[in-house]
């Protein structure tokens, strides 16, 4: 794939909230300067707030594909941030002046609830027709409801739902498309209404958390099929092998914190096998007897040869080598934080994997409070940038230092021949420092596309 000659990432984008954290300031977008030569290494350099409080910007999009190959008319010169909570779309001019986005437009509440009945926008992947679609959470009241919106990729009105006939999966999370498949997989978080406010144990085993992929049908818009990965899974990230001709990908399990493969069979339906499990701690001093790994963000290099995700609970990044998809092979992990570290509240009396509870983590004088989270690798798959919110009701509850001190970024070194990170001791980008008070930064975007924002066709 030749974006692997791209040029090195020079500033990246992060949204960065303030919802839940008592400081009454709109979510803002930064734009941070990763460049070694400059003389604003690991600052933020600009900050474009939002014109409402208590967003909750989450992930953001393209306008337009980089498979719109050989059409000069087509530039990704606008950024797509959908807010989690308060259903607003906005849409932001990154063409004027790369370093110092402008908000272009606003597409209402009102507008997602009236015209799609959803809410909750998640998702946004730019299409080869050159609309742009975004899946929910679900419905304007705050249920579950797997949809999709649909975005004119000129002036980004609302154009309706991407979803057509009577069957919607249950929930909504994140989602990946296949045209050569002619497939859509889409995944489950959990019941908007539920998890809005945090998390509540007594909500497990109550089908209030997501358990299914959802298959849908790229030519025809229908809901085809679904696959189980367990109760409470909580089936997260999903990506596709970049290779468009492949017909395999993975999924990260949250809850379950297992990463399934998923794949297409000589029936030409879909099905899915676990191919990692990380095993729960048993711990004390904490919510419950039993701690996750808890996989909130995955990823795979662009040359589809390792396989990235973080545990936010434990507070590891790992990398895996997936030259054989069915057996990945753990060759690189490093602890950032998390929940587990040696002299905090959380006592572990039975791990199956560590000898003994991490130290915990310091760089640059600071102990970084939460764990790694966000995950975008540069791509050369030299560099993996890591930020440590998830999300703004869950990182109060999971990690109160978060709120208190604000959320990193980090950037580990990759071994890309041997497999290997190590963590740039030079590297860290304090949200804590922030002008308006600390904030919780969350997911990474460079100008032009990356790891997670390009579907080939």
């Amino acid at each position: 794939v030749s974006v692997l000659k791209g040029p090195r990432e020079e500033i990246v984008y992060v949204p960065c909230i303030y919802r839940n954290t008592g400081r009454k300031k709109p979510d803002f977008l930064a734009t941070v300067d990763v460049n070694p030569k400059s003389p604003h290494y690991c600052q933020v350099i600009h900050r474009l707030p939002m014109p409402n409080l208590g967003d909750e910007l989450h992930h953001s999009g393209w306008n337009t594909c980089s498979s719109c190959f050989g059409d000069t008319t087509k530039k990704r010169n606008r950024l797509i941030l959908p807010s989690l909570i308060s259903s607003r779309i906005y849409v932001v001019d990154v063409g004027t002046d790369l370093r110092a986005p402008r908000l272009f437009k606003v597409v209402n509440s009102e507008d997602v609830f009236w015209k799609c009945n959803l809410g909750y926008p998640h998702t946004s992947h730019c299409l080869g027709s050159g609309e742009i679609m975004i899946s929910t959470l679900g419905d304007p009241a705050g249920s579950g409801k797997g949809g999709f919106i649909l975005l004119d990729g000129e002036t980004f009105e609302i154009k309706g739902n991407w979803e057509k006939g009577d069957k919607v999966p249950p929930m909504g999370y994140d989602f990946w498309y296949q045209p050569r498949h002619n497939v859509l997989i889409s995944t489950e978080w959990g019941i908007p209404k539920c998890l809005g406010y945090g998390f509540d144990p007594n909500d497990l085993k109550k089908d209030r958390y997501g358990r299914r992929l959802n298959v849908w049908d790229w030519t025809t818009h229908t809901y085809i099929q679904a696959i189980d990965l367990g109760e409470d899974a909580a089936p997260l990230e999903i990506r596709f092998l970049h290779n468009p001709a492949a017909a395999e990908g993975y999924v990260g399990c949250t809850i379950s914190s297992a990463i399934h493969r998923f794949y297409k069979t000589e029936r030409g339906d879909w099905a899915a096998e676990k191919v990692i499990q990380v095993p729960s701690k048993k711990v004390e001093g904490w919510l419950l007897p039993d701690m996750p790994g808890f996989i909130t963000d995955i990823l795979i290099s662009l040359d589809d040869r390792f396989l990235y995700f973080s545990n936010w609970l434990h507070g590891d990044i790992r990398q895996y080598d997936i030259s054989d998809t069915r057996k990945p092979r753990l060759v690189g992990q490093v602890f950032v934080g998390g929940s587990i570290t040696k002299g905090g509240p959380v006592t572990v009396c039975r791990d199956e994997e560590l000898q003994s509870q991490p130290d915990p983590f310091l760089i640059k004088g600071k102990r970084v409070p939460g764990g790694p989270q966000m995950i975008q690798l540069s791509l050369d798959g030299k560099r993996l940038y890591v930020t440590t919110s998830l999300y703004s009701a869950w990182d109060r509850q999971f990690y109160p230092d978060l709120i208190k001190d604000g959320s990193v970024m980090l950037q580990l070194e990759v071994d890309t021949e041997q497999g290997g990170l190590t963590v740039n001791e030079s590297f860290l980008v304090d949200f804590g420092k922030e002008p308006d008070g600390p904030c919780l930064a969350h997911e990474i975007r460079y100008p032009g596309g990356d790891c997670t924002s390009d579907i080939w066709v």
